[in-house]
């Protein structure tokens, strides 16, 4: 699904204009992002958590050369989701 999918799933269910509706998913994209790079988690009730995870260096090792390699810090985003919706992806029917 992209991002012109939700809105237009947005748009069918509350028969905003095409615009607005655009507009409020783009808000919405720019506060998770903003929030997110401030360190912060958020949280969807009934969807999950995003983090922010921060993963030290380690040392890796090119598989072409067999050289050590020192892989810098870094930060990664984490999602876990949350206990409605792993059960709704669980559900056998």
């Amino acid at each position: 699904m992209t991002k012109a999918d939700i809105v237009a799933a947005i748009q069918a269910q509350l028969g905003l204009p095409r615009r607005a509706t655009a507009a409020v998913v783009d808000d919405l994209i720019e506060i998770v992002k903003d929030t997110l790079v401030a360190g912060e988690q958020v949280k969807i009730s009934g969807f999950g958590t995003f983090a922010v995870r921060t993963k030290k260096a380690r040392q890796g090792r090119n598989p072409r050369t067999g050289e050590a390699v020192t892989i810098p810090a870094r930060k990664s985003l984490s999602f876990k989701p949350s206990q409605v919706l792993r059960r709704m992806l669980n559900r056998l029917d």
